[in-house]
């Protein structure tokens, strides 16, 4: 058995009545849905329509939900529903930054995520999902694909039907008869800052928490419409010059909002500190430029666990069920790199406690020191760039799936390791670190490439070139140009000018400050674009 749904667009009505059934069947909270109806406005005056585009779980082949869940919190059944179990759910947002079809939400009243899950309690008593049963058209109609006499199949096979975002390769099993792309393309008509007859400024639990945000910075998808051809005023001014049609959001749920926030910025900023820590120094030594003394390692390994204990009470704040956290070593689900992550973080933290305790008590170590190098340098690469491969598994982010973000991570370690280790020398009393030095201005430029790649080059899909005008050219242009400008090329600058070493401590500090603003731009770009 194969379940799926059809939403035939030729006999919806826009009337709720799914989302007040589900609402109902399942004790949804107010704010929060599992299934909605968009509505777009199509036309300019007199010659309008409003398209209803009904919106749930697409309940994928391959859901990218649930192989990002670290604690197989989502699962696929045998019928082929996309189940979750909240008893699991330790509130991490990853599956709803990994759905492409902004299907999830976290409950504000358990905290832990929910979606549309078929009515699976009504489907093992025999029963239709509640939508269906409702449905005062029969615009709803589910049941298995893999069964060709089943009225679904039936649909399906004898009207052109369409899914969204086949792209994604997720393998949705929501199918739209004549359903229109304009409905099904969420930056074809951009959500609005208000709507006639919903409320956007409202929200609950982690919403209410961000529709303040967004009213504090001037709603900044509002700035979408000013973004290349498929933004809302770019619309409207086509149609008025008689080159297509306007296109109006006028109806839709609050948006979720920005899911990651400062927690995860700064988790990646005190984690690039504590691997860049390791992986310079241990570099440098191997080339010959920087001895490794018993002060300076005992320095290294002190501020580097006390930077990777911060990374860690980060990730936990984040969580929306903190209590949970330990659930991803003991639940471990280990297609998610969040779990192979915190494994790694957990290899790291106890290598640096060793590498600590040999120093502090000067024990001696079979074969000496240099295997325990190579695995720290191993342990310290992998948990600098794993969170290039966990954001990849955001699939609903489309910048975040660039091929350079792991070596973006990379190279920002190791240029924050650079100026944590050069103050680290000059408040230690060993005096600037000229090796250091010249590993920085290196990385700095190297950085500068990498930005300049990541902008000029041909984006993959029009959301992440949306990202890239977004940070280039939108809400977040001030924050790029600062860290281009004093974060990379004001620090390179000073270094190359620093031959009496005065200038080392301004550029050193230049470089963690706007390390920072680097993780806030990708961390929060991405998720400005609309998912649905």
């Amino acid at each position: 058995m194969n379940l799926g749904f059809a939403i035939d667009n030729r006999k919806c009505i826009g009337c709720h009545a799914c989302t007040t059934a589900c609402k109902s069947e399942h004790d949804v909270p107010i704010g929060v849905n599992r299934t909605w109806v968009k509505y777009i406005e199509k036309g300019s005056y007199p010659d309008t329509r409003r398209l209803f585009t009904v919106t749930r779980c697409n309940h994928c082949e391959n859901p990218p939900c649930v192989t990002i869940c670290p604690v197989r919190s989502l699962y696929i059944r045998p019928d082929g529903i996309v189940d979750f179990d909240n008893q699991r759910c330790i509130g991490c947002k990853s599956c709803m930054q990994a759905c492409p079809y902004d299907a999830l939400y976290i409950d504000p009243n358990t905290h832990t995520s929910a979606k549309c899950n078929f009515c699976a309690h009504r489907i093992d008593g025999g029963m239709e999902p509640a939508c269906v049963i409702v449905c005062p058209e029969q615009a709803i109609v589910s049941g298995d694909l893999d069964n060709p006499a089943s009225a679904i199949s039936r649909l399906i096979s004898r009207h052109p039907s369409t899914v969204r975002k086949p792209e994604k390769s997720t393998g949705p099993k929501l199918f739209y008869i004549e359903g229109d792309e304009a409905a099904h393309t969420p930056t074809e008509a951009p959500p609005h800052t208000n709507y006639l007859w919903s409320d956007q400024a409202q929200g609950v639990g982690h919403f209410a928490r961000y529709a303040a945000q967004r009213a504090a910075t001037k709603h900044p998808e509002r700035q979408l419409g000013l973004l290349g051809p498929k933004g809302e005023e770019a619309h409207q001014a086509t149609a008025r010059q008689g080159a297509g049609p306007r296109l109006s959001r006028s109806y839709d749920p609050p948006s979720k909002g920005v899911l990651w926030g400062w927690e995860v910025s700064g988790y990646l900023w005190t984690k690039g500190i504590s691997t860049g820590l390791v992986m310079l120094p241990l570099l440098l030594n191997v080339l010959g430029w920087l001895p490794l003394t018993p002060v300076l390692e005992t320095g290294l390994a002190a501020v580097s666990l006390a930077f990777l204990l911060i990374t860690t009470g980060l990730l936990v704040k984040d969580l929306d069920r903190p209590s949970r956290f330990l659930y991803v070593i003991l639940r471990p689900q280990w297609n998610s790199w969040l779990v192979r992550g915190g494994y790694i973080l957990q290899a790291t933290g106890g290598l640096l406690t060793l590498w600590l305790a040999v120093r502090v008590f000067d024990l001696p170590l079979p074969g000496g020191t240099g295997w325990l190098y190579g695995l720290l340098a191993a342990a310290a690469l992998m948990a600098a760039i794993y969170t290039g491969f966990l954001l990849a598994q955001a699939k609903g982010r489309d910048f975040w799936q660039s091929p350079l973000l792991p070596v973006h991570m990379l190279v920002q370690s190791l240029m924050m390791g650079g100026g944590a280790l050069l103050l680290y020398g000059l408040a230690a009393g060993m005096g600037v670190l000229w090796p250091a030095v010249i590993a920085l201005e290196v990385l700095l430029a190297a950085h500068l490439l990498l930005l300049a790649m990541e902008f000029n080059l041909t984006h993959h899909s029009h959301d992440a070139a949306l990202t890239a005008h977004l940070i280039t050219r939108g809400p977040l242009a001030f924050h790029f140009w600062s860290m281009v400008t004093l974060g990379n090329v004001a620090p390179l600058l000073l270094l190359t000018q620093a031959a009496d070493g005065r200038l080392v401590v301004p550029a050193a500090a230049l470089v963690l400050f706007f390390g920072l603003v680097t993780e806030h731009i990708w961390v929060r770009a991405p998720q400005l674009i609309p998912l649905r």
